[in-house]
Formats: C-alpha cells, structure tokens, sequence
C-alpha cells in the first residue's frame, strides 16, 4: 500500500449513511462547516463543531466521541482535515462523508435548511476573482499592481496543492459567516446531552 492510501480518510457514502440513519443506528454526526453554512443547510440530527475549534478543542472534545463519527463539510476536503486531527488524539470510528453535502443533497436526503447564505468557497472565488481582476485593470495606471495578481494566482495553487485556503479560514472568522454562537461549551453540552 502506498503511503497516499494508508493516510486516505475512511469514508461513508450518502446513500449508507443514509440506511443508517432510517434503520435508527445514526453515527454521531459533525458537521465542520462555519456557523453560518450550517444554518443554510444540514443534515437534521447533525452538531456543528467548526473545523477551527475542533482543531482547537480536540482533546476535550475526544472525551465525548466514543463513538462512531461520521464527519461533514461541503464537498469533504474539511471534513478530511477534522479527521486527522480527531484521529491524531486517538479517535478510532471516523469517517467521512464522501462527497460531503454536495453530496448529500444530490442524493436528495432529508436536510433542514435555514437562511440562505454563499458557502465559503463561493464567497473565496468571489473575493479572489475580484482582487486578480481589479489588480490587473489598476496596473494599467500603476504596473506594479500586477504582482498582486501573481500573489493571489500563488496563494490559489498552494491551497490546491495543500487542500487547505487561508483565504477561506479568514471569510470564515467574518460576522456573516459566524452565524449563532458556537462554542466549545455549548458543542459539549449537546453532544452530553445527545440534541442536535
């Protein structure tokens, strides 16, 4: 086995988590999106445990997860960096969800939805686009502006290189992204008292 797959997450796909959860077996649910992407959208019965503060908060949080965990986000790749981390305290029942809930939703599962907001990688290709285009149009007065293009271009392809985006972890620390309150005691209050 290559070392690329033995450090590939497990992952669940919807349709299965799906069974699970009609058949009343459902696997603690984390949903790693901001605040306010998951009170757009989610999966009803999910906890939201934004990827910063798990990151942040993982050993007081492996207390509570004795469990099997399934691990969401939107397409994934987030979910896959909370699985790492839950798995470097010592977690054993990860998964993620595979597709995440582009996924989910394309397999039209049930989700409960609330006020509709850009996800942040809309909200990254807004502001991205907007720096590159303004910096190019400003650099007919001022050439050196292009530069600013070249560092966003940069910034770009090592997100995709890295799977991570600085850029989305500052949107993300926004009001407009935050959303209600979330923090580390109100998450362990839930997941000690099982509510959603």
């Amino acid at each position: 086995m290559s070392t690329s797959e033995t450090t590939r997450p497990a992952t669940l796909d919807a349709a299965t988590l799906r069974e699970l959860i009609d058949a009343g077996r459902a696997p603690r649910l984390l949903d790693v999106r901001t605040p306010a992407e998951f009170e757009t959208v989610h999966i009803p019965g999910a906890y939201n445990v934004p990827l910063d503060l798990l990151k942040e908060h993982r050993e007081e949080l492996r207390h509570h997860l004795d469990e099997d965990v399934v691990l969401i986000c939107r397409s994934g790749a987030r979910a896959s960096r909370a699985e790492q981390s839950l798995a470097g305290v010592g977690l054993p029942h990860l998964k993620v969800l595979d597709g995440g809930m582009l996924a989910w939703q394309a397999a039209q599962a049930p989700v409960r939805q609330g006020r509709q907001r850009w996800d942040l990688e809309r909200q990254v290709r807004l502001v991205a686009g907007s720096i590159v285009l303004l910096s190019i149009l400003a650099s007919v007065l001022v050439p050196g502006l292009k530069w600013v293009a070249a560092f966003i271009g940069a910034g770009l392809t090592f997100a995709a290189l890295t799977n991570t985006c600085a850029m989305g972890m500052l949107l993300g620390k926004l009001p407009y992204n935050r959303g209600a309150s979330c923090d580390l005691d109100t998450i362990v209050g839930q997941l000690r008292g099982g509510r959603a």
